[in-house]
């Protein structure tokens, strides 16, 4: 059975990955990325739409799973040498994650359900990769599924 991921980054971060076909987590950081595998899935959240902007933004923005292969180095200039891992990131429109708090076993009853997203990568349930992966697919495409 793969793996369910949530990662977290800014919209505009995250629409970068899905043109380049990679992830980037935490910074950076290629710790986190050995804990996925191929075959896994990832979404991300998105809490602003640019890094550092006040205006919250809170929605999924992109959903695909992990490629063959190991986190790697990529020059981004300026001495930023961040990991990455490449993805097959699915078609996808952006999902508000407000409307799916009580359906998602890590946020359902949680007043504070925002802390784990804090940890900028953590796993998530099948059922919970299900919810995000069809509020992904916007309403068209559940039409037509």
């Amino acid at each position: 059975m793969s793996g369910g991921w949530i990662a977290v980054a800014s919209a505009e971060h995250v629409r970068r990955g899905r043109e380049g076909g990679f992830m980037q987590v935490c910074h950076g950081k290629a710790g986190p990325l050995r804990r996925i595998k191929p075959g896994d899935h990832v979404a991300y959240y998105s809490p602003t739409a640019v890094l550092g902007d006040k205006i919250p933004y809170r929605a999924f923005t992109a959903v695909g799973v992990v490629a063959e292969g190991e986190p790697y180095a990529f020059d981004m200039g300026g001495g930023f040498i961040p990991s990455r891992r490449n993805v097959r990131w699915f078609d996808s429109v952006d999902a508000p994650i407000v409307p799916l708090l009580e359906r998602l076993d890590f946020t359902a009853g949680m007043r504070n359900w925002g802390y784990k997203f804090r940890f900028g990568l953590f796993a998530v349930s099948e059922r919970d990769m299900d919810v995000i992966a069809d509020a992904l697919k916007g309403p068209a495409d559940r039409r037509e599924a």
